[in-house]
C-alpha cells in the first residue's frame, strides 16, 4: 500500500492526481471524508467492485453508498423529487447518505432489492476534489475491523489493509460518527440511521 498524509483544506494536488490515476486503473482506496475514513473505487470499475466486497466479506445483500461531486451529479445518478433536491441542496455537501431511486447507469450490483442507491456529498476537500477529477463516483463504505466497529485511527487501518488496498490517504485521527442515513426515496423521509449530521427536521 502507498501512504499519502495530505493537508485536510488545501490537499497537494500531486497526491491526489497520483490517487485518481489509480482509481482509472481499477485500483481499491482508502480516503477520509467528513466522518469516517473510507474504502473505495470507481463504482464502473467491477474488479474493483469486486474487491471492495470481498474486503468487507459482504454477501451482496447490502447497501453500498457512493460519492458524488456535488448536487447536479446526483441527478445523473438517481431519480430526485422536488422534495428530495430541497432537502439535499439545504444539508449537502455535509454528512448525510441520501437513499433514493436508482437511475439506469448505477451497477445493479449497488441497487438494493428496492432498486434504490445511497449517495454521499461529504463536506470534505480530499475526497470531493477525487471524484472531479476522476469524472465518476466512488465507492464509500466505512473502514472497519472484524467485529464491525469503524475505526478512526489512520495508523490502525494502515496496519489492518496494508495488503488490501493500493492507496491510503491519511489526514490524521477521525473522531466523527457515521454519516446519518436518510430514505428519500418514497413521499415520506425515513430516518434510517442517525449519525453525524442533524436529523431533527425529518422526526
Amino acid at each position: 500500500m502507498e501512504y499519502f498524509e495530505l493537508h485536510p483544506e488545501t490537499p497537494q494536488i500531486r497526491y491526489i492526481n497520483k490517487v485518481v490515476e489509480k482509481l482509472k486503473e481499477g485500483g481499491v482506496i482508502i480516503y477520509p471524508t467528513d466522518t469516517v475514513y473510507g474504502i473505495g473505487c470507481d463504482i464502473f470499475n467491477k474488479d474493483a467492485l469486486e474487491r471492495i466486497f470481498a474486503i468487507k466479506n459482504d454477501n451482496n445483500s447490502k447497501l453500498f453508498s457512493f460519492v458524488c461531486s456535488d448536487l447536479k451529479d446526483i441527478s445523473k445518478y438517481a431519480k430526485v423529487s422536488d422534495y428530495a433536491y430541497k432537502t439535499m441542496h439545504h444539508l449537502l455537501p455535509g454528512p448525510y447518505t441520501f437513499i433514493l431511486p436508482a437511475a439506469k447507469q448505477v451497477p445493479k450490483k449497488l441497487w438494493s432489492k428496492r432498486k434504490t442507491v445511497g449517495i454521499r456529498v461529504p463536506n470534505n476537500s480530499v475526497t470531493l476534489k477525487l471524484v472531479e477529477l476522476l469524472g465518476n463516483p466512488i465507492i464509500s463504505t466505512s473502514t472497519t475491523n472484524r467485529k464491525g466497529e469503524v475505526l478512526y485511527d489512520p495508523f490502525e487501518i494502515r496496519n489492518i489493509f496494508n495488503s488490501q488496498v493500493d492507496i491510503m490517504i491519511s489526514v490524521g485521527n477521525l473522531s466523527g460518527n457515521p454519516s446519518s442515513v436518510i430514505d428519500l426515496s418514497e413521499d415520506e423521509p425515513e430516518v434510517v440511521r442517525e449519525g453525524a449530521g442533524d436529523v431533527s427536521m425529518f422526526v
